[in-house]
């Protein structure tokens, strides 16, 4: 196996990675289930031109869009810098509405931490010269 082809491949674990962690996100606490934290999340916001319930769908739709994403755009820069941003933000957003979820394990500075490694070495990867 050539060196091109050894980059595609970790490329396509870390693409297959974050689109499941991002479509499971969007789809089993958001469209399926609807939690609890979703529910206070979206009151903590104060948002009120929608219903709870439908906001909490939009949001999953729009993780599992993104999720989508990165099987599609395998070779795109933008998905991982806006993944870094999301997942930075999201750090900042829980430790605001839930900071008790930061002593737990597999808290979301975990997971957060994680997807944006594989967002950094992706766009390492991305720029490593195709003619090798």
């Amino acid at each position: 196996m050539n060196p091109l082809q050894i980059i595609n491949r970790a490329l396509l674990s870390i693409h297959i990675t974050l689109a499941v962690l991002w479509i499971y996100q969007g789809l089993v606490p958001k469209v399926i289930f609807k939690g609890i934290e979703e529910q206070q999340f979206w009151q903590f916001t104060g948002i009120q031109f929608l219903s709870i319930p439908r906001l909490i769908e939009l949001s999953g739709i729009g993780e599992i869009i993104f999720g989508v994403l990165f099987l599609i755009f395998r070779q795109s820069k933008i998905l991982h810098y806006l993944n870094i941003v999301a997942m930075l933000f999201f750090i900042v957003v829980v430790a605001v509405v839930y900071p008790h979820y930061f002593v737990q394990g597999f808290n979301p500075f975990i997971m957060n931490t994680a997807m944006t490694a594989l967002s950094i070495v992706a766009l390492q990867l991305l720029n490593i010269p195709k003619d090798l």
